[in-house]
């Protein structure tokens, strides 16, 4: 009898989540309805494709590859030739279908360099995809019949006569198809997650000794991930050559690489929508951050520092532990510490950003003088009152910190006990 209700209640749950991240994707340009909001928000849509498709190596299979932008980047280039060739009359190839051709791509890549790479495990396959990285990268420059030397292949994703009014040719066009694609490969991600090679995944992640001695070849189940995973790469690297209309070798760089992996640590490579996060927090760094700062290389590598330090988890796995203390109804406790906590670090934050960009002022800006603004707020890089001040800031920030986090460490402590022995007591009143 109580099976059932459970159930109900399970899949009703999974329906509303799927039908918000639909409606989120079907309303999103009606508020950001600016060229650059539908171009982040296009570039959102593929970046999420990309690191949960990553997040099928690492966070399900456990497995660390330096060269997840190979399957993105050729998955592009095959891409931007298939739409050349339906533009130049050679093939009947609906522009709507050409991620597709990037997916195939992708997956046809992933099936031959994969079963190189899946033959091992741990840090050894992890400096294969490296080594395969960087020969992919070096044969971008060699030919450039295909891959366009310097300057890239570029296309033009208006097609044949309009279908519908529908041409491609406008930005919200192209970014309902990206939201389109992209629901349909999330769905399809998340879907693979409950299949047997999922499940068997994440026993290869978990225990490769053991799933081989019940008679599972581990590096079978390594490689038909690997195979998945690049078809969904390849399908986000055909949007891109869409979204963009041209292809360089970047997109097959370590950098690119190298950006699915730490966005998706970022975001939580332990839950199936951690990677989600990353990707969204991806584009605002890439597109809104660069253009506020110089420095945000520096800012992403920090944040990146303290989050392997402090919360090893992803942001996914903060969200997921402050959810529990709340169906306990324990989070009002936790409110003000909070707001401590925050109030404490952003002073913490202003003070060395300050800091921080008044060195770049003097190293990259000095001929355009002494003064810059940060946040509104007038500094002068060679004035000994700007660098005490956010000197005196950053210090302050962090004792106040300091303390209040201790507090807020009693407190969490002390609620996650309480929360266990709830536990304890419903699984004895069962």
């Amino acid at each position: 009898m109580v099976t059932k209700p459970l159930g109900t209640s399970f899949n009703l749950g999974r329906w509303l989540t799927w039908s918000l991240f639909a409606l989120l994707l079907l309303l999103s340009p009606l508020l950001f309805d600016s060229g650059l909001g539908l171009t982040v928000l296009s570039q959102m849509g593929i970046a999420i494709i990309a690191c949960l498709s990553y997040n099928m190596l690492l966070g399900q299979g456990g497995m660390l590859s330096f060269g997840h932008a190979v399957y993105t980047g050729l998955g592009s280039f095959m891409a931007i030739h298939a739409l050349n060739l339906a533009s130049s009359g050679g093939a009947p190839i609906p522009v709507s279908l050409v991620p597709l051709v990037g997916g195939f791509a992708g997956m046809g890549f992933a099936l031959l360099l994969g079963y190189v790479t899946t033959r091992k495990s741990g840090t050894t396959f992890a400096m294969i995809t490296l080594g395969m990285a960087e020969l992919v990268f070096a044969m971008s420059l060699m030919v450039p019949e295909f891959f366009g030397g310097e300057g890239g292949v570029s296309g033009n994703r208006v097609v044949g006569k309009p279908f519908l009014g529908i041409s491609f040719g406008p930005a919200i066009q192209v970014y309902y198809l990206i939201a389109i694609y992209t629901f349909l490969a999330v769905a399809a991600m998340f879907a693979f997650t409950g299949t047997p090679l999922g499940r068997m995944l994440n026993a290869v992640r978990d225990n490769p000794e053991r799933v081989e001695f019940v008679g599972y070849d581990t590096q079978r189940v390594r490689y038909y991930a690997f195979i998945i995973a690049g078809f969904f790469a390849g399908i986000a690297g055909g949007l891109g050559a869409l979204a963009f209309e041209i292809v360089t070798a970047e997109v097959v760089g370590a950098a690119r690489s190298g950006a699915y992996l730490l966005f998706t640590f970022l975001g939580g490579a332990t839950f199936f929508f951690g990677p989600i996060i990353g990707a969204v927090l991806m584009v605002l760094a890439f597109v809104l951050l660069s253009e506020i700062t110089k420095a945000w290389l520096l800012y992403l590598g920090l944040v990146f520092l303290f989050m392997v330090m402090y919360a090893p988890g992803g942001i996914a796995s903060l969200i997921m532990m402050n959810l529990r203390v709340a169906l306990f109804g324990k989070l009002k406790q936790l409110l003000g510490a909070y707001a401590g906590m925050g109030v404490t670090l952003v002073m913490a934050l202003f003070g060395a950003a300050s800091m921080i960009e008044m060195v770049y002022h003097l190293q990259l800006s000095a001929t355009l003088g002494s003064t810059l603004v940060f946040l509104g707020l007038p500094l002068d890089s060679k004035g000994l009152g700007s660098w005490l001040g956010s000197a005196l800031l950053m210090f302050v920030g962090l004792v106040l910190f300091e303390l209040v986090r201790r507090r807020f460490a009693r407190r969490w402590n002390a609620i996650q006990e309480g929360i266990e022995l709830e536990m304890r007591r419903r699984e004895a009143a069962q």
